[in-house]
């Protein structure tokens, strides 16, 4: 059974003046498996962000399910699903959503605080992340005092500390420098190759082809994927290329 099952989602938006409709969403399906390291690309107003909104439960979708690991997470009560969101996914947004008062340290632990974890296991399991990510004589500074790439790096370690089935990224190069943004990449790639499910919405061709698969979002659907298959990032970097210069020339072939 596949981590995450995505069933014809659909999402209709009702505009507060005039009650006019927008479909954002049309009949998506998709499946990841477990360990899979997948982006979602698109021109904007595609509708991929709303698509990651959904399957991180941050929106519902108006019709079709989201199953995570077996769970209708569209069902989940209004109540609840603060508290599952929390339990079992990691964020990483592109403005980083890092809170100035507290040191990298408690910003990194608030998962667990709101969770209400232990002091000593979240302790032990910084050290492992600040170490690999390489923010430990960060931890007692605070986000005005460190770089873009460094306050990155400590929001890929919030994401990892409640040790989540999924990460979603939303344009998690979006606000970093080239170098920032490589060495951000090669981070995810590490992650994945451990065993962690990414999922990554971006405009960037270069942030894509770190990926494994590539999902492309056109008027509200999937209209194609590419597979890394047996291609380095530069390989897969031109059939990205290749796949939206079909898509901007209204073509539908597969690649």
């Amino acid at each position: 059974m596949a981590l995450l099952e995505v069933s014809n989602i659909k999402k209709v938006y009702t505009t507060h003046f005039g009650g006019n409709k927008v479909q954002a969403l049309e009949r998506v399906s998709f499946t990841v498996e477990k360990g899979e390291y997948v982006a979602i690309m698109g021109e904007s107003g595609a509708g991929k962000t709303t698509l990651l909104n959904i399957l991180a439960t941050l929106d519902k979708p108006t019709a079709g399910q989201v199953n995570i690991n077996g769970t209708n997470v569209s069902a989940i009560k209004e109540k609840e699903i603060c508290a599952y969101r929390r339990d079992h996914f990691g964020f990483v947004f592109q403005d980083f959503n890092l809170l100035d008062t507290l040191s990298l340290r408690d910003n990194i632990y608030l998962p667990m605080v709101l969770a209400g974890g232990q002091l000593s296991l979240m302790e032990e399991r910084i050290r492992p992340l600040a170490q690999k990510l390489s923010i430990g004589d960060l931890l007692e500074k605070y986000p005005y005092e460190v770089s873009g790439g460094q306050k990155q790096r400590a929001a890929i370690a919030r994401a990892l500390i409640t040790q989540p089935q999924i990460i979603f990224a939303d344009e998690p190069t979006g606000a970093l420098d080239s170098k920032a943004a490589d060495r951000l990449l090669r981070l995810f790639g590490e992650i994945n190759r451990e065993g962690q499910t990414i999922l990554m919405v971006t405009h960037s061709i270069r942030a894509a082809s770190h990926a494994d698969r590539v999902l492309f979002i056109k008027d509200g659907g999937v209209f194609n994927q590419v597979y890394r298959g047996n291609l380095n990032n530069d390989g897969l970097y031109r059939k990205i290329s290749d796949t939206l210069t079909v898509s901007q020339a209204g073509g539908e072939d597969d690649v």
